[in-house]
């Protein structure tokens, strides 16, 4: 077995990307997202990491099945159906691929997540 060690939030083991993710489309306000990529194997289907968002509003279209632990921030999402939930750190949640969300980050957010990508869907991080 190989463990891997991620680096800290305050010190990550990679630079970010700083654009915006696929399938992320700003709605309201000016947020912004930083993600760092701590681990991705050869084949790219199973990724780890950071991610930082400031306040604002993101349409989002789930690309990839995502599991995330928030530590940092509030954010409520809201399913296309309408349920909503309210996220703050601490809290864990699931969110499957083609999923449609509107997140709406309340205070800025710092989250660590696990993303599986399926055959047939497109990476969330671009080529």
């Amino acid at each position: 077995m190989t463990m891997i060690s991620f680096g800290k939030f305050k010190t990550p083991n990679t630079a970010p990307i700083t654009a915006d993710l696929g399938g992320w489309n700003p709605v309201e306000g000016s947020p912004t997202m930083k993600t760092w990529i701590e681990h991705a194997p050869a084949d790219g289907k199973f990724l780890t990491g950071y991610w930082e968002a400031t306040p604002g509003t993101y349409q989002v279209t789930y690309n990839a099945d995502e599991l995330v632990y928030m530590f940092e921030g509030k954010a409520i999402l809201t399913e296309a159906n309408g349920t909503s939930n309210t996220y703050v750190g601490g809290d864990s949640f699931f969110v499957a691929a083609g999923s449609k969300i509107t997140w709406k980050t309340i205070e800025t957010v710092r989250k660590i997540f696990a993303i599986r990508i399926g055959q047939d869907v497109a990476a969330p991080f671009g080529d």
